[in-house]
């Protein structure tokens, strides 16, 4: 229950030190997994000290037991090891300190961190921090390098070694840290992050050498994999040796078996690429020597061809062509003038044949009155009517001298001086 306190009415340290000892002292034993970081076991002492570390969350919490409940697993646990232990909060009220008495200390198997890593596997798998399409691509030359590992580590030794021997221009950005025990965890991923951040990291390695399934524990904490997957930066895994993977591994853009693969996977050899540069020049000049010659032959061909060699051969064969159609036109032409021409004359000549003056030619006359009308009959005629008689050769006027209709009529002829030749 809530205290009723105010400035004019505190309560002592030690009544505040009761309270909290009274409320503790109703929690009942529980179950806690941690790492032993501190042990302390007098010769003669009764009571074994430690400390229980979560290196997850870098919390700890002090740990009290009676030496027959220690001696039970003195020959599997020490520093370092991972625990399970019973235990009842306690509350000094002197010191106001909380710490754990435990009743039972269980070592955590290798077995049981296994099992233990493979459930964080599925569940961190479910949620998608291990699919493939969150793996980002590794640049093909890194200007920048983070390194996270041990200090004067092996596995640092094979990193930088092995890179700078493969490309020396490479620059690296190490940090040092603890990369087994309980500050490896909240070390590791302060450094990642930092990493992460700098503007001019272009990919980060966490490496480590090879060690048992306890060193390794970090690189599987959920923490680090958490960390790991939030990275802008790609981020090379190169946690142990070959047969190691811990969870680190699965989240990481690349894994690499070693620190030494690591190093030959990120950075490129300087005389591999120079080589293969001096392959693709080789393969170029190949092939634009052999586009050339192509281009050679197919410009030779093109140009031996006879419409090349001879380009007024087409023209000249085509100007004779014209010319003999011109000459064929114009003997056709000819030959139908000829014919039209031939055609036209015979016409004519029947017309001619057939025209009045052909008849007149012969030496017929056309009579006409005054009014131009011909005479066809003698009833046309009236004694004493001037005619008009019209020959070949001219026209000339006479006059009817006897009754019309007679057959004895005789025209006397009066050339009245209106000759029209």
């Amino acid at each position: 229950m809530a205290l009723n306190t105010s400035a004019d009415a505190p309560i002592p340290v030690g009544e505040v030190s009761r309270l909290i000892g009274g409320w503790i002292d109703r929690l009942g034993a529980v179950w806690v997994e941690g790492q032993i970081t501190q042990l302390s076991r007098r010769p003669g002492a009764g009571v074994v000290f430690m400390t229980l570390r979560d290196p997850s969350h870098d919390i700890s919490v002090s740990v009290t037991c009676y030496r027959q409940v220690f001696d039970a697993v003195a020959d599997v646990v020490s520093e370092g090891a991972r625990v399970v232990v019973r235990a009842k909060p306690e509350w000094y009220e002197r010191r106001g300190q909380l710490s754990l008495r435990a009743a039972e200390i269980k070592p955590v198997g290798v077995g049981e961190l296994l099992a233990r890593i493979e459930q964080l596997k599925k569940s961190l798998g479910a949620e998608g921090l291990f699919s493939p399409e969150r793996k980002k691509a590794l640049p093909f030359l890194p200007q920048l390098i983070g390194l996270v590992t041990g200090r004067a580590s092996a596995a640092e030794r094979d990193v930088l070694e092995n890179a700078r021997h493969r490309w020396p221009a490479v620059r690296f950005e190490v940090r040092n840290v603890p990369v087994q025990g309980i500050h490896a965890v909240p070390q590791v991923v302060q450094a990642v992050k930092d990493l992460d951040a700098h503007g001019e990291v272009d990919v980060i390695i966490v490496a480590r050498g090879g060690g048992s399934v306890e060193d390794l524990l970090p690189f599987s904490d959920e923490q680090l994999v958490r960390a790991v997957a939030s990275c802008r930066t790609p981020v090379v895994s190169a946690i142990g040796h070959e047969p190691d993977n811990p969870l680190l591994d699965h989240v990481a853009d690349l894994r690499a078996s070693t620190p030494t693969d690591a190093a030959k996977k990120v950075v490129p050899d300087v005389g591999e690429e120079y080589e293969r540069v001096q392959w693709l020049r080789d393969r170029a000049r190949r092939s634009m020597d052999g586009f050339l010659d192509r281009e050679a032959r197919g410009l030779a061909h093109a140009l031996g061809r006879p419409c090349m060699e001879h380009p007024h051969r087409m023209v000249e064969e085509r100007e004779e062509q014209v010319a003999a159609l011109v000459d064929r036109s114009r003997r056709t032409l000819g030959h139908l003038l000829d014919r039209a021409g031939s055609e036209l004359t015979h016409t004519h000549a029947r017309v001619v044949a057939l025209s009045p003056a052909a008849t007149l030619q012969r030496g017929y006359a056309v009579l006409q009155k005054a009014d131009g009308s011909v005479v066809r009959a003698p009833e046309d005629v009236d004694d004493g009517d001037e005619l008009k008689a019209r020959v070949a050769e001219g026209a000339f006027t006479v006059r009817a001298v006897e009754p019309v209709g007679t057959a004895e009529a005789v025209g006397t002829a009066q050339n009245d001086g209106n000759d029209e030749n």
